[in-house]
């Protein structure tokens, strides 16, 4: 029984710590790997250009190629609003700073290219004009455009 209750104790543990460091870990994940950040602001659950642009530009094949070839690292700040989508506490948290200092109007869908260290080199307010190719262009030329 306190095997079991320890190796609870330990998976909760690490899903917190690891939620809590989201964004800590893009950074040094986007600092090694030479990549960028794309921080999307969006609410899953409420927000329609939220969905469209989930949709039409995130779960597209172009998009995800954009992180298996190490061009970004993506971290979604979701901000649900039904009962059943309700995220962790930790996540909670996390977003909601990111929010103090990335989104302080509240829009949504709001996306951010950054850098390895926070500094923000474009931002898209609601949903791209571009479609997934010209909007996944988009960034790998702001990347080849970084100086080393």
């Amino acid at each position: 029984m306190k095997t079991i209750f320890s190796a609870i104790l330990m998976v909760v543990f690490a899903v917190a710590i690891q939620a809590q460091n989201r964004f800590e870990n893009a950074k040094k994940q986007s600092s090694e790997n030479k990549e960028l950040i794309l921080l999307n602001f969006s609410g899953s659950d409420w927000c329609i250009p939220c969905i469209k642009l989930h949709k039409n530009i995130i779960e597209t094949d172009e998009f995800k190629k954009l992180e298996t070839e190490n061009v970004i690292v993506y971290i979604n700040a979701d901000f649900p609003r039904n009962k059943k989508n309700q995220l962790s506490p930790e996540l909670k948290k996390e977003n909601a700073s990111l929010a103090d200092k990335y989104n302080q109007k509240g829009l949504f869908p709001y996306t951010l290219l950054l850098n390895s260290e926070g500094k923000i080199l474009k931002s898209w307010e609601g949903l791209p004009s571009e479609n997934a190719l010209a909007f996944s262009k988009e960034i790998r030329e702001i990347k080849d455009n970084q100086k080393p």
